[in-house]
């Protein structure tokens, strides 16, 4: 029943029409299309059992991004199929990638990704660290250097912090990745799944260091019905980004977390 249903959403996506864009968006220099998403490894939570990346690459392409953060990526595992759901979706929304890999799993691995408009010419994955005590698993920033089409290097970081109940462990990775990007000799753009509400202590110190691209932000869990915030677009240094567009994507069937989206305008 599986394999009948991957199939079937395949052949849905091909007859749809639903083809990757060329690499040439609406942006201009200065504007930066933005999108964080937790695919939840392609996994419809109503359809329990299948796999559907044709819908994740359609709700990437609806958005036509210039750099794209994903989380709970499959490759080769099992439970997926013989996928490496990051070359699939960046194949089908005509983006470069760079998958990292946080775990192994169920024969394969399980990881975060960045998907980019733009040539990558960097590329860093930076283990964030954990209590050990606490059995948390095992947790990554990946951040890739890339040139914007006026000549500025910018650096894009992606990353999927510790969903344990106890915070201890967000804590101690939100504070790495502010050492890790805070003295950056380029301007960033941070987006993901930090697992934690508005008014937290993951998000004061975010708040700190970055500047999210909402305030009041919109619920992105659980997608069907969204009660709660935990996914976000943070920028550095402050005053460097203008936020000329943002929004939660009202996508309730591809994922359990609905996508965040943003334009960005790039300050002098």
């Amino acid at each position: 029943m599986k394999i009948l249903i991957i199939l079937f959403s395949f052949f849905l996506f091909f007859c749809a029409g639903i083809t990757k864009h060329s690499g040439t968006f609406s942006s201009t220099p200065e504007k930066i299309r933005v999108l964080t998403y937790n695919i939840h490894h392609a996994n419809p939570p109503s359809e329990p059992d299948s796999i559907d990346l044709p819908a994740i690459a359609r709700v990437i392409n609806e958005q036509a991004p210039d750099l794209v953060a994903l989380q709970e990526i499959d490759v080769h595992t099992g439970r997926s199929g013989p996928y490496h759901e990051a070359a699939w979706l960046a194949e089908k929304t005509g983006l470069n990638f760079y998958f990292v890999k946080s775990i192994e799993y169920d024969g394969g691995e399980y990881g975060i990704a960045i998907l980019s408009r733009f040539p990558i010419l960097e590329k860093q994955r930076y283990a964030l660290p954990s209590n050990p005590d606490t059995g948390g698993e095992p947790r990554m920033l990946a951040a890739v250097t890339i040139t914007l089409p006026n000549g500025e290097p910018l650096i894009f970081a992606c990353t999927h912090l510790d969903a344990r109940k106890d915070p201890e462990n967000r804590h101690l990775q939100i504070n790495k990745i502010v050492e890790i990007l805070k003295n950056a000799s380029h301007p960033v753009i941070l987006a993901g799944d930090f697992n934690d509400r508005m008014g937290t202590e993951t998000i004061q110190t975010l708040d700190t260091y970055f500047e999210r691209t909402c305030q009041e932000c919109e619920p992105t869990i659980p997608a069907d019905t969204p009660l709660h915030a935990i996914d976000f677009i943070a920028t550095r240094p402050k005053g460097k980004f203008k936020v000329i567009t943002q929004r939660t994507v009202p996508e309730g069937y591809a994922s359990d977390h609905r996508p965040v989206f943003a334009v960005l305008q790039v300050l002098d």
